[in-house]
């Protein structure tokens, strides 16, 4: 029975007694955080997408299609279409759509 047991505590006892061990595995975890984050940050990333938006835009016109009213329940006063950015990005896009179709905003 103490045989199992054993190497348990005696792994246990060095760990406790060797705070090196520790350091050194979060040490390794900051490094490993600290790379994944620079990786993140390479990357470009922009929320809009306007290349996606302008493609969207450009065939919409091409087929005649009218945008639809605004029937979600974020718009509000003095909005423009970024603003609904922060709930959805079709939302935004549909906005940018009726923007460039009617020349206006959402009616509140």
């Amino acid at each position: 029975m103490y045989k199992i047991y054993l190497p348990l505590i005696i792994s246990s006892l060095l760990f406790l007694v060797n705070p090196a061990l520790a350091e050194t595995e979060e040490e390794e975890m900051a490094r490993m955080q600290k790379q994944l984050n620079q990786q993140v940050m390479e990357k470009p990333f922009l929320a809009e997408q306007p290349e996606k938006v302008d493609a969207y835009i450009k065939e919409s016109l091409k087929n005649n299609v009218v945008p639809p009213e605004y029937s979600g329940r974020h718009w509000r006063r003095g909005y423009t279409c970024r603003n609904l950015l922060r709930y959805s990005w079709h939302e935004y896009r549909n906005c940018r759509y009726y923007h460039r179709y009617h020349g206006r905003y959402y009616p509140y």
